[in-house]
Formats: structure tokens, sequence, C-alpha cells
């Protein structure tokens, strides 16, 4: 539905908010995106915390629907505006399903916040190995499902793509010894061929990085 216009409430550096960026531009949606959160702050507020009292990003409004959760939200768009290019299928909801909650859970916390997030003195660099290592392994299960397709389930992108490919700028661009699952490489190369993707996921997240503490008074 080309042309509607919708609000997604929430910072550019958000991966899930990228997500849903992601997953609205491939459907040629409008949106009217707005930092909030992070060093914008504004997630606080009573108008804000009305639409999601738990006070985290993304939301969406579209007309009289207001969503927060991110996986949520990016099945709302596929059902209201979609499918676009995405298959729908049922295997495609729960890879989908593994990929955010298993594999994108093994990445974000102790990947990225646990060495990118957190200041450099604090950083427990074993754990953040053995983590990235578990995460590698989740990837070749992805890259198994794969196999010589283009996308995860087949000839065309699902929503399983979207929650295991949006880490990928993140993991690929961290200073970390990586072990690269066979096919992972090909497959960013995929997902960093959509315009899409460059535009809403390959986002300069230098600003997220830990600081030293302050020794001030």
């Amino acid at each position: 539905m080309t042309g509607t216009s919708i609000t997604v409430h929430g910072r550019a550096t958000s991966s899930n908010v990228q997500a849903v960026m992601w997953v609205a531009a491939e459907l040629g949606l409008t949106v009217d995106r707005r930092d909030v959160g992070g060093r914008f702050g504004g997630n606080d507020t009573p108008e804000f915390r009305a639409m999601n009292p738990m006070g985290l990003v993304p939301v969406l409004q579209d007309g009289a629907v207001t969503l927060f959760e991110s996986a949520a939200i990016l099945r709302y768009l596929l059902r209201r505006h979609g499918p676009g290019p995405f298959d729908t299928a049922p295997e495609c909801d729960a890879w989908a399903e593994w990929a955010k909650h298993t594999l994108c859970a093994a990445f974000t916390m102790p990947v990225f916040w646990g060495f990118y997030r957190t200041p450099e003195a604090d950083r427990d660099m074993p754990a953040v190995l053995k983590a990235l290592r578990r995460f590698e392994t989740l990837a070749a299960m992805a890259m198994a499902k794969r196999g010589t397709a283009p996308w995860l389930m087949g000839d065309r992108p699902s929503l399983a793509d979207i929650w295991a490919g949006h880490v990928l700028y993140r993991y690929f661009t961290l200073d970390l010894p990586r072990e690269t699952p066979e096919g992972l490489q090909d497959w960013y190369a995929t997902l960093t061929a959509r315009p899409a993707y460059r535009t809403h996921v390959m986002v300069d997240y230098s600003e997220l990085k830990g600081q030293a503490r302050s020794l001030a008074p």
C-alpha cells in the first residue's frame, strides 16, 4: 500500500526500530520516524507511556492503531500493508520467532552489549567470546536451513531474514575475532544489496559505545 503514512517512535540506532523500518521500506510505506529513546529521551513522558507503558521503542501509530513490541509490529505491517515481497508461510513464522528469541538474543546482550556498550575496563572478554562462538553456532544452523537458496526460507525473503539479518551489520563491523560460518558472508552480501537494508540497518552506532564512568565528585 504505497504512499500510506505511519509514524514510528524510536531512534535510528535501536536494532528493533531498524527491523521495523527495514520492513516498512520493503513494503513501500512512507514512515515518519521520530527520535525517541537513548540520548533523545522522550520515552518517559506521560504521552509516550500512554502508548507503551514499558517506555520502550519502537512504537508504531497507523491511523487508529497503536502498537508496541517489534515482532507484533512486523506481523501487523505484513497483514495490513503486505505481504509485499515477503513469504508468510507458517514455517517462516516459526523460524522468525527462533531468529528473534534465540539467534538474536545470543548476540545483542552478551556480545554487542557485553563488548561494545560496556566500557573497556569493565568488559568480561572471555564471556563475550564464548557468547560470540554460540551466536556463530546458531548462525550456522540458519545457514544450514538456507542451503543454496538466496533467503532463509527459499526464493523469497521472510520475517526470518529480518530478525536473523538485522544484527549482521554489527556482527561484521565489531572489532572481534569472528569465526564466520559457511554461507553467512554470502547471505550478508544479499542483505546489503537491498537499499532498505543499507538505509535502515547499516547505521552508524558509535553513539552507543560504552564510556568510562565519570570520576566527577
